[in-house]
């Protein structure tokens, strides 16, 4: 089976599961704070009795055969180009769309959710400050660890919007680079450019 044909087979769209915008529908936007673990948990215990979706890219689900395949407890410790350390933990959660699945329809509940990441947190404690990302790829999305955008209840289905987390420079004010000028074209020189002195 070629790629395009899986590819066709593991997408869902809104159009095909009916998830239009109705009156129930009821978002949460948490771009300036990405989501916690803590805060993740908080919404799963709230809605158990829904099934669980994740929007990847605008109007592209997640597959109804994916697993929870893994959760990882990572600890970032880093260094920018300004020569600045910092350390941060992570909640990473793996989503995986099984292949002997693909005409399945019905997504995991959110209370089957709940009872596999609370068996992993009795293996091994969560940081429940920690940022939760979603780790997934398929045919044609490449793997990426995604955060949490916002999410919303549709059609009694609770649907986390997942997103990519762009690059970009921490060290703006030692590199030159002003923090209003962040969207600038390409032509301009970039804070890691030779001559910017901060690589």
């Amino acid at each position: 089976m070629n790629s395009e044909i899986i590819d066709v087979t593991l997408k869902q769209d809104f159009d095909k599961l009916n998830l239009t915008v109705q009156s129930d529908v009821k978002i949460k936007n948490i771009k300036e704070t990405t989501m916690k673990t803590q805060e993740l948990f908080e919404v799963l215990e709230q809605n158990q009795d829904k099934p669980l979706l994740f929007e990847y890219a605008p109007n592209l689900l997640v597959g109804a055969n994916y697993h929870i395949t893994e959760v990882k407890h990572l600890t970032v410790d880093s260094v920018d180009c300004g020569a600045n350390t910092d350390n941060w933990n992570e909640t990473i959660i793996q989503l995986w769309e099984s292949p002997s699945e693909l005409g399945k329809t019905e997504f995991m509940s959110v209370y089957k959710a709940m009872g596999i990441l609370k068996k992993v947190g009795k293996m091994k404690a969560y940081d429940l400050d920690a940022e939760v990302k979603f780790e997934y790829s398929n045919a044609t999305f490449h793997t990426a660890q995604l955060f949490v955008n916002d999410f919303e209840i549709r059609n009694n289905n609770l649907i986390f919007k997942l997103a990519i987390e762009k690059t970009d420079c921490k060290a703006k004010e030692t590199c030159g680079l002003p923090v209003e000028e962040e969207a600038v074209s390409a032509n301009v020189g970039s804070c890691c450019s030779p001559e910017s002195g901060c690589c």
